[in-house]
């Protein structure tokens, strides 16, 4: 897919891949969605600081907004009660102006929709969209991997919203491969009132005892999966970080059993947490667990295929 050039009152919602001809007055305005983690894997440490992972990510259809339009400097107006200089929007537009050399700048605009320090990489996506929204704005014209390279310096998650909607995740998340997803899926995510850094979620995994793990297949899980077997896959227990951020955060563990009770055929805590979703067949069920997983903060979405 392309990052398309257009009004302010249109929408779209694209991958970052590849850039198009910009007009010098247009601006572009973008849809960056959240993704769920189906399953998180953490195999070891690794001497960098960072843990090797297995995983599977699929976006969904909660989606940030940004407006992007030319401008002499680098300036971000959000919703979020952040610094600029904290915003991964604004770390990825001065690091692709850096190596691209370019003179100027741009006004981005970032309409925050995805919660943040939740686990669905609302973050992440925005600055993969953002680097791949001032490539075609500021006609860089960098290839693909050349912005997975530059995202990967962002972080972690970054480099898997190039290869969206789904993909095994591999490595520190630099090793990324695309899967064909067959049919959507509703979910309902609910999300406690409590942020989980992913640092600290990871730090506390490696405080558990060392356990023998259960065998995991992935081709196993991704069968299971695509035949919508959720009985199999919620005694997979595909989520390593579950129980570190359970015991912090009880309110996962009971948000979790909660949407079981009502009606999903599974739950499973999404990446480092705190927001977990239930997988619904039927839109009453996923209404009806909604109301019912007030005062959380919830939305109703599909998986993207």
């Amino acid at each position: 897919m392309t990052v398309n050039p257009v009004k302010r009152s249109e929408s779209t919602s694209q991958h970052p891949s590849a850039s198009s001809t910009l007009a010098q007055n247009n601006s572009l305005f973008i849809r960056a969605p959240a993704k769920i983690n189906w399953f998180l894997q953490v195999l070891q440490k690794r001497k960098d600081g960072y843990h090797d992972i297995v995983s599977l990510m699929q976006c969904v259809s909660l989606c940030d907004e940004l407006i992007f339009d030319h401008a002499d400097s680098i300036g971000v107006e959000s919703n979020l009660d952040i610094p600029v200089s904290d915003n991964l929007v604004y770390k990825a537009a001065s690091i692709l102006k850096e190596f691209a050399s370019y003179s100027k700048g741009a006004r981005i605009i970032l309409r925050k929709q995805i919660p943040v320090s939740a686990g669905l990489g609302g973050g992440s996506s925005d600055a993969a969209y953002t680097l791949s929204a001032l490539n075609t704005l500021w006609k860089i014209g960098l290839q693909h991997k050349e912005l997975c390279s530059i995202g990967a310096r962002i972080g972690s998650d970054v480099p898997f919203f190039f290869h969206t909607p789904a993909a095994l995740v591999e490595g520190r998340g630099d090793r990324v491969n695309s899967l064909k997803m067959d049919s959507p899926f509703r979910l309902l995510l609910v999300k406690p009132n409590v942020n989980v850094s992913t640092a600290w979620a990871y730090s506390a995994f490696d405080q558990l005892p060392t356990l023998t793990k259960k065998p995991f297949v992935i081709k196993l899980f991704c069968r299971t999966l695509q035949k919508q077997d959720f009985l199999s896959l919620a005694n997979m227990l595909p989520n390593d970080l579950e129980e570190a951020v359970m015991r912090e955060y009880p309110a996962v563990s009971e948000i979790k059993h909660k949407l079981v009770k009502m009606g999903a055929e599974a739950a499973f805590m999404s990446g480092s947490g705190p927001t977990v979703f239930g997988v619904f067949r039927s839109r009453e069920k996923a209404e009806k667990a909604l109301v019912a997983m007030d005062p959380h903060w919830c939305r109703i979405v599909q998986t993207l295929i």
